[in-house]
């Protein structure tokens, strides 16, 4: 695909994180938004005011069949329906970008990886923590072989999703459509273990629900262990039961030649680093300004994995997060959950 001829975007989904894809695709120089896709009728006259002259479909169903052409089909409807959404599209000759998670279970992951195949396009999984400053530097940093031996890796995820996340009705703390805490709030944190540090084994789990009796059909708060593959071993605390407002996302490393630690609500800073003969350098700022409008925290970070996309599509890059990481990460939580 040349440089100057758009990638064009059909939305499936037309939630908030929906919404926000479509706003990069309308606003972003190298793409068009060709069509928006919700099952709400409810959701039209608004996003015709927001979007005009796109048109609307009430399917995936009725815009494959019936809507104009794109290159590109972005999944962002409850977790449970990405899986059948993403080979719909391929199997239309679409590329497909896939919000997170890839899917709930790791045999429909697969099938995701294997129709990819079949049909020659390609699958984008949304993990914008990695575009992050100082989750950029830490893989860097390990590369490098700043750490050395990798001792003890310790993440740490306390949010808060309450009765007003969990509204009733909704898919959100559903088994079907949701999948549980580590797919829908903690998956991005998954993803940075395995990109970082590579594969788990060994792992052992607690899971408990402390505040969201008859909110969610799943626990809001877990204490994973594990062993690293690569060597080490490392832990997974997490909570959605924090009163009022999110807490903290960190990880620290505890390694041979030093220690350090990112926090903030999603990691996006360096809170300690105290490594042998290394300086700390200046990074980038965690959200930059830019053209597209002003996202805050990791929500900033979707401008690069639209920016990817097109990069890719027009082969001047390469996709940041594959769809066999896509599929990893998934595993890695299946793995987890069946210790429930």
């Amino acid at each position: 695909m040349a440089d100057s001829i758009p990638v064009r975007f059909a939305i499936c989904g037309l939630g908030h994180i929906g919404r926000r894809h479509a706003a990069l695709a309308a606003r972003h120089a190298g793409a068009s938004l060709v069509a928006l896709i919700d099952v709400r009728p409810e959701l039209r006259a608004g996003l015709a005011a927001e979007f005009p002259g796109v048109p609307f479909f009430l399917s995936l169903d009725d815009y494959l069949a019936h809507g104009p052409a794109a290159d590109v089909l972005t999944v962002a409807t409850p977790n449970g329906l990405h899986a059948p959404q993403a080979m719909a599209g391929l199997r239309a000759g679409l590329h497909v970008v896939v919000e997170k998670p890839l899917a709930l279970r790791t045999a429909d992951a697969e099938l995701i990886v294997r129709t990819a195949q079949q049909t020659g396009r390609l699958v984008f999984g949304v993990m914008q923590n990695r575009y992050s400053p100082p989750a950029a530097w830490l893989k860097q940093v390990v590369e490098e072989g700043q750490l050395g031996e990798v001792f003890l890796v310790q993440l740490n995820c306390f949010w808060n999703r309450d009765a007003r996340y969990y509204q009733p009705g909704g898919w959100r703390g559903t088994r079907a459509l949701d999948g549980g805490t580590l797919f829908t709030q903690f998956s991005h944190f998954v993803d940075l273990l395995y990109w970082v540090f590579g594969d788990v084994t060994n792992i052992t789990a607690r899971f408990r629900d402390f505040a969201h009796h008859g909110l969610t059909e799943f626990e809001d708060s877990g204490l994973v262990t594990f062993d690293l593959v690569h060597g080490g071993s490392g832990t997974l605390s997490y909570s959605t039961a924090v009163w009022d407002r999110n807490l903290e996302s960190s990880l620290t490393v505890v390694a041979a030649r030093g220690a350090l630690k990112i926090g903030g609500q999603y990691l996006d800073k360096v809170e300690y680093c105290h490594l042998q003969d290394y300086d700390l350098p200046t990074l980038p700022p965690t959200n930059p300004a830019n053209s597209y409008g002003a996202y805050q925290g990791s929500a900033a970070n979707h401008v690069q994995v639209i920016d990817n996309v097109i990069s890719t599509l027009q082969q001047r890059s390469q996709a940041t997060t594959n769809v066999l990481e896509g599929l990893k990460v998934v595993e890695i939580i299946e793995r987890i959950y069946a210790l429930r």
